[in-house]
């Protein structure tokens, strides 16, 4: 028998391809049972927004549980992407010209150009559609939807153009991929760096999250004790990296990289 105390969330709908949750008042996870990213919909006094919207494959089954809740599409004035990974973003394209679709300069940059590798298009076999990305986020900007108050965080690690969502009177932390329940990690990828990834682990360790609604999994009223793990974890992958880039013989692997450029180089001056 678990010791762990009764999930304070309220299952509201459960099939073989989804799962809808209430995770705090007017905030739902739409759990994907494939490798789609989770997506939430926080439905504010005066706008709503979806936060995240998996693969394109998923789309008839999220459309279903924003039914369930009595929430039509054209209701979704904003869809904040996380990161560009197509398990996040692919079926955005649905939302183009219905509503305003938000991310990190970065991200959009990478989205928008369609930008194959760092989008990771062969891993999720996702259709080539255009994406718009209406408004390029920063770090510090405010997305006021009346009773919810979302800061825009800057947390690269995962890649380098991950963002999470903070709500500090609620205490609620929107994290994607940067952090999950119990500590587990995104992962690093392409243009990621796990010394960034440390920092911005750190930075979550310094609110007053009370539950954590990550990018895959389930939610979590233990965000401190996660974000502590994950910090633990992030440091051994760090002393691993560099035992592993010791071992590779670094030198002698740059060496003729930087011997091509210096070629090209005399090839500019010729």
């Amino acid at each position: 028998m678990s010791d762990r105390p009764p999930s304070p969330f309220v299952t509201l709908l459960n099939n073989d391809v989804c799962t809808l949750i209430e995770a705090a008042p007017d905030v739902f996870q739409i759990r994907f049972k494939n490798r789609a990213a989770n997506a939430y919909l926080v439905r504010g006094s005066s706008r709503t927004i979806l936060i995240d919207i998996g693969l394109s494959s998923n789309f008839p089954y999220l459309k279903q549980c924003l039914d369930h809740v009595g929430c039509a599409l054209d209701e979704i004035d904003m869809l904040v992407l996380s990161h560009e990974h197509l398990d996040h973003v692919g079926a955005a394209y649905h939302l183009n010209g219905r509503s305003i679709i938000a991310a990190h300069r970065l991200a959009a940059n990478k989205i928008m150009l369609r930008d194959d590798f760092s989008m990771l298009r062969k891993m999720f076999n996702e259709p080539s559609v255009p994406i718009n990305v209406d408004l390029w986020l920063e770090e510090g900007n405010l997305i006021d939807l009346g009773n919810f108050r979302l800061n825009v965080m800057y947390t690269p690690g995962h890649t380098s153009a991950c963002i999470s969502l903070f709500d500090q009177d609620q205490g609620l932390l929107f994290a994607a991929d940067t952090l999950m329940p119990g500590g587990v990690m995104g992962g690093v990828f392409g243009s990621g760096s796990i010394s960034d990834y440390i920092q911005s682990l750190e930075r979550l360790k310094g609110l007053n999250s009370k539950i954590l609604l990550s990018g895959h999994g389930r939610l979590s009223d233990t965000p401190q004790d996660d974000v502590r793990i994950a910090i633990q974890r992030s440091h051994g992958l760090l002393s691993d990296t560099a035992q592993l880039f010791d071992a590779l013989d670094a030198r002698s692997n740059f060496e003729p990289i930087m011997q091509s450029v210096r070629d090209l180089n005399k090839l500019d001056d010729a």
